[in-house]
């Protein structure tokens, strides 16, 4: 186990922005994105990190992007440091493993988010109205029920400590247009439905999950992270079953452990137990060693 990166303070780059887990550094013609070992539950970040969890989520995310290339290109130029310009390598030993040397683009203003089961707050819409971001789902079914096809639904994307308001997609054409709603549709979709058969094989159910699009000029390409157990949720194939909640290998556990101490969804985030830190580790890991094969010697 490594020791916790909860932030980064590179002294000679240019932070450009701090994100839930990432910081985000502007390198000129490229950025500089750090995974670090923050984890955040309800929009709002905690104050204890997960160790390794940034080097976890980046190996993870690189093992997608390679697999996803047919299907969309991505922002990633490089992860091995020595590639990273002169002015990162005093910073090489935190960069290790957690970041990603990657172009610039304009990201899309949303959060492209698949649903292939009724879970989270999908499943608190349904209850509601029988409806998830507009779109109309059948009577009868039951929280985790897998959906008869996977669904978009996407979301704004709020600034940091600002909860992400789920829309309809006639909203999203408001805001990118139709032409470009239609394609990051199209495209969400279709990763999903490969990510999630492939997890399948690997005794991994990938219930949703949420991706980011940028754009240089006319291109558009996937950027952020992709499959990874912050962006989705993550259950054990051999011990799923319908009708509540299910385990996982995501961060739902400390959702699960924050709801069970009556958290108000409000910062700051309230300190975590040893035991919630080691077990979030633990299940992210056997996320990374189920996917990937490896370990990475974590």
């Amino acid at each position: 186990m490594n020791a916790p990166v909860s932030q980064t303070d590179f002294q000679d780059l240019n932070l450009l922005k701090r994100g839930k887990v990432r910081d985000i550094y502007d390198l000129g013609e490229n950025l500089l994105m750090v995974a670090t070992d923050r984890i955040s539950a309800f929009d709002v970040v905690m104050p204890d990190p997960i160790p390794d969890k940034g080097i976890i989520l980046t190996q993870i995310s690189l093992y997608w992007f390679e697999i996803m290339k047919p299907i969309i290109q991505n922002h990633m130029i490089s992860t091995d440091v020595s590639d990273f310009p002169a002015v990162c390598q005093p910073y090489a030993d935190t960069l290790r493993g957690r970041s990603m040397l990657v172009k610039k683009t304009e990201p899309l203003p949303i959060e492209c988010v698949v649903r292939g089961y009724i879970s989270g707050s999908g499943w608190k819409s349904y209850q509601e109205s029988q409806t998830v971001c507009g779109i109309a789902l059948p009577p009868g079914l039951k929280e985790s029920d897998q959906l008869a096809e996977p669904i978009f639904t996407p979301s704004t994307k709020e600034e940091l400590g600002a909860h992400d308001i789920n829309i309809d997609f006639e909203e999203t054409v408001k805001r990118i247009g139709h032409d470009l709603a239609s394609k990051v549709k199209e495209l969400s979709l279709a990763i999903y439905k490969n990510g999630a058969e492939m997890a399948s094989e690997k005794a991994i159910i990938i219930a949703d999950t949420k991706f980011e699009f940028g754009q240089i000029g006319n291109e558009l390409i996937l950027i952020d992270e992709v499959l990874t157990p912050d962006s989705s949720r993550f259950w054990p194939k051999d011990t799923y079953s319908p009708g509540g909640s299910q385990q996982s290998f995501d961060k739902q556990y400390v959702r699960d452990h924050l709801i069970s101490i009556n958290y108000n969804r409000q910062p700051p985030g309230p300190a975590l137990p040893e035991d919630i830190i080691r077990n979030t580790r633990k299940k992210y890991l056997e996320a990374l060693t189920q996917l990937t094969g490896d370990s990475h010697g974590l």
